[in-house]
């Protein structure tokens, strides 16, 4: 029998807030345990929730960013449920009325044979909420401890419609859905804090039938190749087990990357499990057009956007471009660096190797770079106008990276970079390796290209490297054309 995979995606966003969604303490990630938790995270008697401006707005930000419905007014609800880590025994969530409705997300999937097709899947909506705490188990042999101070953090809920056919659509849908709440502003991403982790909802069901099957949810997935190898185990499970006559149970699952399985965690509440009603403590949320049009305005350029114009107004291949935008500081830098260049392939080209490899190297970020794009941009003007060749540009990226100076044209100076440009002076060298060397110019002559190269290099060396590459070519196929 032939299956289809039925997925969506549950995904939780960590919001980018300095405060926590009802409280005034702090949302950064790090502390010691329980000193970032104030009395309206402990839920102790009389505090009441005030709502962070900001986590607002860049929910707002959020459903602009993927053509959604923003509603006018939203509510807060109280979804209860007991986890020791929960201190109020129930979580301020949104249910009916989410603050973002609809929306999609469009992404490249890359097939087996490294080809690859565009999908466009839905969204349901995205909610507001907040975190839990967390449970920290062996600090004390034998015990649980508590930390809340992710308790009241912040969240962004994101839905899909069931609409992910496999484990490669839903880790490229994934992908893109991370790159564009970094690009946008809205969260760092940081998978390692959790601050970007999904929950999959899998199902099967024999090819060509409508009904859906029965799904099981795995939870807390922070990794894409997790997302990725526990839908696949899901997904062998499920049709083995329907297979052998069996049924599938609707439950919530852990996945255990040790032994590459999923486990059931406990059998799957809906939603009328959750007991689920408005919020008495907090008003409903109203947003205005007016404020959904001021954040439309702060806006930064969207990634398809910005991806059209690297390949229409820069001439940069689509592949290239792509890698381009994966970051949005990273295109920033490449921008910045191709400003005064006629050719911005030049630096797409640096930006993706020289400047990449160094980082990857040092495992530095962009933004922490010790060459700034304005420097880079400063090196390859001066290597495109012929006053350094390629050697003296990495000679002088090196030199700046190192701190042996910041001034690009002090450092070609220092360093004696300067290209010979002077045709005279190019002529001179070439007549003196073609009287030097008879056989090589014989060798080409006869139609061995390879002599060519080797009368280029000797020219290269005896102008200790300096003269401009371009120029010797050209002077040098001439005279040997006479």
């Amino acid at each position: 029998m032939e299956w289809e995979v039925v997925i969506g995606l549950e995904t939780h966003v960590q919001l980018s807030t300095k405060s926590k969604i009802f409280s005034g303490a702090s949302a950064s990630f790090g502390a010691e345990p329980n000193t970032h938790a104030c009395p309206i995270d402990l839920a102790l008697p009389g505090c009441l929730p005030v709502l962070n401006k900001s986590a607002v707005e860049k929910a707002i930000r959020f459903g602009l960013a993927i053509d959604a419905k923003v509603a006018n007014r939203s509510v807060f609800d109280r979804k209860h449920y007991f986890y020791p880590d929960l201190p109020k025994a129930y979580q301020i969530s949104q249910f009916e009325l989410p603050v973002v409705i609809g929306g999609r997300v469009s992404f490249q999937v890359e097939n087996p044979d490294g080809s690859t097709y565009q999908k466009t899947i839905n969204l349901t909506r995205a909610h507001l909420e907040e975190d839990a705490g967390k449970s920290v188990h062996g600090i004390v042999h034998g015990k649980t401890g508590i930390d809340l101070n992710r308790a009241g953090t912040p969240l962004l809920e994101i839905v899909t419609e069931p609409e992910l056919r496999s484990s490669a659509e839903a880790v490229a849908y994934a992908k893109a859905l991370h790159e564009l709440v970094m690009w946008i502003g809205v969260s760092d991403g940081d998978m390692q804090k959790g601050n970007f982790r999904c929950d999959a909802n899998v199902s099967v069901r024999p090819k060509g039938q409508k009904e859906f099957g029965t799904r099981c949810e795995i939870k807390n997935l922070n990794s894409f190749k997790f997302l990725q190898a526990a839908i696949d185990y899901e997904v062998r499970r499920q049709i083995e087990l329907i297979s052998e006559g069996g049924k599938v149970v609707q439950a919530t699952r852990l996945y255990d990357p040790d032994n590459d399985e999923t486990r059931e965690m406990r059998t799957k509440e809906d939603s009328m499990d959750y007991r689920y009603f408005p919020d008495p403590d907090l008003l409903p949320l109203e947003i205005s057009d007016e404020w959904i049009e001021e954040v439309r305005a702060s806006m930064p350029e969207l990634p398809e956007k910005t991806l059209a114009r690297l390949i229409n107004e820069y001439g940069i291949s689509e592949a290239d471009a792509l890698q381009l935008i994966s970051h949005r500081p990273l295109t920033e830098y490449f921008e910045k660096a191709a400003a005064k260049l006629k050719d911005k392939k030049i630096a797409a080209n640096w930006v993706k190797g020289e400047v990449m490899a160094q980082l990857n190297a040092a495992e530095l970020s962009i933004e922490e770079s010790p060459v700034s794009a304005e420097q880079l941009g400063d090196i390859l003007v001066r290597y495109s106008d012929g006053t350094i060749n390629q050697k003296g540009a990495r000679t002088v990226f090196s030199a700046i990276w190192e701190k042996k100076g910041d001034k690009v044209d002090e450092l070609i100076e220092t360093l004696g970079l300067k290209q010979i440009s002077d045709t005279g002076a190019i002529e001179a060298a070439i007549d003196a390796v073609l009287a030097a060397n008879p056989k090589m110019v014989e060798e080409f002559k006869s139609g061995k290209e390879k002599a060519f190269n080797a009368l280029v290099g000797q020219t290269m060396r005896a102008t200790k490297g300096k003269a401009n590459p371009a120029q010797v070519n050209e002077i040098l196929r001439a005279k040997l054309a006479q």
